[in-house]
């Protein structure tokens, strides 16, 4: 059955891109969230669906977030940082944002596969979760048993996005000991509207 395979490539792939992330880069991203009065998040797609269950996930933590986009969505100012979670780090809407972050002065966190995309060109601290690689775009299953190179079975951008999601998770995990906060004061800030 594909649905074992792709489980497994899926979760070994996750696996071997979060790993890859270097502890500095952890220190240096909750270090400035800690710091910077506001956080603004945002990502489209389904990397905006991730971004908006880590927005959660930081009001949880009793941070001040705001989702970029959002109708209440206020003025990111200078001593704000902006998160920005882009696969390709070339979605436009996203640069668009980011050079008007930056314009007015704000640090900007960029999350994405490419390290020499446009959007980590301008960005403050750069995360690499990397994604697909040229292989995965070829095609031609024939070349590719040929040459011994095999594509994930995960479907387009799967491995970026289900990465960030459990990259993020684990920052908040962080930020929980940094600022000595634990589940039961997470759960008191938990939404009781539902």
């Amino acid at each position: 059955m594909i649905f074992d395979d792709a489980l497994n490539d899926i979760i070994e792939n996750v696996n071997k891109t979060t790993h890859g992330v270097k502890d500095e880069d952890v220190t240096q991203m909750t270090q400035m969230i800690r710091e910077v009065e506001n956080i603004f998040v945002m990502g489209l797609g389904r990397s905006g669906l991730v971004a908006k269950a880590f927005a959660m996930r930081l009001m949880h933590l009793g941070l001040s977030v705001a989702v970029v986009g959002e109708t209440t969505t206020p003025a990111i100012g200078p001593n704000d940082c902006l998160i920005a979670i882009s696969g390709s780090g070339e979605t436009s809407h996203i640069l668009s944002a980011v050079a008007t972050s930056k314009d007015i002065g704000s640090k900007i966190i960029a999350i994405t596969s490419y390290t020499n995309s446009s959007l980590a060109n301008e960005a403050d601290i750069i995360i690499q979760l990397k994604g697909r690689t040229k292989i995965d775009e070829d095609n031609n299953y024939t070349s590719r048993q040929i040459s011994g190179l095999h594509s994930t079975l995960s479907p387009m951008g799967t491995i970026f996005e289900i990465s960030s999601l459990i990259f993020l998770d684990s920052i908040i995990a962080q930020l929980m000991e940094d600022l000595h906060q634990t589940e039961k004061d997470l759960k008191a800030r938990h939404t009781v509207l539902e």
